[in-house]
């Protein structure tokens, strides 16, 4: 038995943050009805690439789901989803705020028709607020919740992550807050409206950055691969390539200076992380000039023997090769009808009992409608008459 079985998620997202939720709760066990427009998700048309035909960046967030085409703007289609919200636990949005109650598809529908249904709303700006019917992207997250900010080199451009972070990190607070409104049912047997927001994960990541603006009133700036409280503790280059070295305490600067053996290093003025940050341009000019003189795979063998943190700075045909992301089920293979041999990304979380699985490959557009309908007690003739009148296909 996987951790989510048995519950029932109508996916109404498209794009990211929210399939990347829903493939999530699917993964762990969830059932997951995905609802696409006749046109389908938009990111089954987003590439190159393709493999033969089909969108890799929607191959990459939405295994392990049924796809059914629903025209929600049609009569007919709102009556075959609010069927299914009947027998739902969970319903994931990703529109604009407003979009579901022009639909009918608000948490008030919803609650009326199922009052222990959790409504998962993901959204640029939250659903209250002087910004909630602002359009909201994954860049202007990061631009406008800080990360920019503090990304790239000082006194450079403005950077954003190079991952969807805002998109991400949103769909798993989702995710947090389903599983906590699923727990508090249990209790009092009603449902509630959880509210994620791109803007509010970026400032909520801010932490230890927030912090250091609450004590100083002064705004944090870009370093680089550093840290704005631990030095060294960053990315630094070799002769060949770039490594990441966390020297993130006391002990740790001692047992990197006997790896080193370099006398100027022993100076008294770098005994303590607090000098060191003070000393921080000093120092790390001695540090790029002294590693400048190996390659990464000597430095990371020195400072592993001395059990000191390190590791290069991978690329993705690093990484995605990697024995220990092997052996640790992070890149998996499965069969898929057109693509053939089909390579994903694993599920991170690992559980002893009842670990996650991976158990079909993304649907075509559609490819569960007649089977979904079907289970709602639909006819061959009704769903023939569905199609006809372009509510689903």
């Amino acid at each position: 038995m996987l951790p989510l079985q048995g519950i029932k998620v109508i996916d109404l997202t498209r794009i990211l943050s929210g399939p990347f939720c829903t493939m999530t709760l699917a993964d762990l066990g969830a059932e997951v009805i995905k609802i696409e427009t006749p046109n389908g998700d938009d990111t089954r048309q987003w590439g190159p690439p393709f493999i033969n035909e089909e969108s890799a960046y929607y191959l990459s967030v939405n295994r392990n789901k049924k796809s059914i085409v629903l025209n929600l703007k049609e009569e007919k289609g709102k009556e075959v989803f609010y069927k299914l919200v009947k027998d739902a636990d969970v319903v994931v949005e990703n529109f604009r705020p407003g979009t579901l109650k022009r639909l009918g598809a608000d948490y008030d529908t919803l609650k009326e028709l199922n009052p222990g249904i959790v409504l998962a709303s993901i959204s640029g700006f939250g659903q209250t607020g002087p910004y909630a019917l602002k359009p909201g992207y994954d860049v202007l997250a990061q631009g406008m919740g800080g990360l920019m900010s503090v990304t790239g080199e000082p006194d450079g451009p403005p950077v954003k992550g190079g991952y969807s972070l805002a998109d991400i990190g949103t769909g798993m607070w989702a995710i947090i807050g389903i599983l906590s409104a699923l727990r508090e049912r249990d209790i009092s047997g009603e449902g509630q409206w959880v509210d994620a927001s791109l803007l509010d994960t970026m400032v909520s990541w801010q932490t230890y950055l927030a912090g250091n603006y609450f004590a100083t009133g002064e705004d944090p700036k870009p370093l680089g691969g550093a840290h704005p409280n631990i030095v060294p503790y960053q990315v630094f280059g070799a002769s060949d390539g770039h490594f990441i070295l966390a020297v993130g305490n006391d002990n740790l600067w001692k047992s990197f200076v006997e790896a080193m053996d370099e006398d100027i290093l022993r100076d008294e003025k770098y005994a303590t992380n607090p000098q060191r940050v003070e000393q921080r341009e000093t120092l790390l000019a001695l540090l790029e000039e002294l590693f400048a003189n190996r390659t990464v795979k000597e430095w990371v063998e020195i400072f592993e023997n001395a059990k000191i943190p390190v590791g290069p700075v991978n690329k993705f045909s690093d990484i995605l090769e990697d024995e220990h992301i092997k052996y640790r089920e992070m890149v998996v293979e499965k069969e898929h009808p057109t693509v053939g041999n089909l390579r994903m990304l694993g599920i991170p979380v690992k559980l002893s009992r009842t670990p996650g699985e991976i158990n079909t490959v993304p649907p075509g557009l559609g490819e569960h409608s007649d089977s979904v309908l079907k289970d709602l007690g639909y006819s061959d003739e009704e769903i023939t008459a569905l199609k006809e009148a372009g509510v689903t296909k």
